[in-house]
């Protein structure tokens, strides 16, 4: 049995106006990503939410902030959805997500979030990601600016695949 997990990393309120980290083009990124959720769960995809928290040393992302919060857009797109807490670029790395994967029986993955160039590329390149068909929503990802964004994407484009929201959930034959 294939099965395809959405994979939203980051959608937090610090990236947003008035965070203490606003990305480029954060507010289109977040319509996409709930998009993304709605058509996931469409297509019976399972949708996992990742949260980075920092130590109040960090610029950003502090436990107990606003801007920690994963955006009341996502939430509200994904009510049930797991969330995996990270204190790495990989979301991978020192956390459950591999453990909650198995359980969800998930093979491939479609990767979104923020930011480009480091949480999400981290992620879908991670050696944990091996064992996973891997794709980036290109569309539903952002950055501090457009070009880092193009950067980053071709930096990894020979080890990920790129998808469509049309296409990301397709089951294979």
């Amino acid at each position: 049995m294939s099965r395809t997990a959405l994979l939203v990393i980051d959608p937090q309120y610090d990236y947003f106006d008035n965070g203490k980290f606003p990305l480029w083009n954060a507010d289109n990124t977040l319509n996409e990503i709930v998009s993304a959720i709605h058509a996931a769960k469409e297509q019976d995809a399972a949708v996992v939410l990742v949260q980075h928290v920092s130590d109040e040393e960090s610029p950003f992302f502090v436990a107990d902030t606003q801007g920690v919060k994963l955006h009341q857009a996502i939430l509200d797109a994904a009510p049930d959805a797991p969330i995996v807490t990270k204190e790495h670029a990989d979301a991978f790395q020192d956390t459950n997500l591999t453990e909650l994967l198995n359980d969800l029986e998930v093979d491939r993955l479609v990767v979104c979030g923020m930011m480009t160039q480091n949480c999400v590329t981290h992620t879908a390149i991670s050696d944990d990601a091996d064992p996973y068909q891997v794709s980036i929503l290109s569309d539903a990802c952002t950055t501090r600016e457009e070009l880092l964004h193009l950067i980053a994407l071709d930096a990894i484009k020979t080890k990920v695949k790129f998808t469509d929201l049309k296409y990301a959930f397709e089951r294979p034959n």
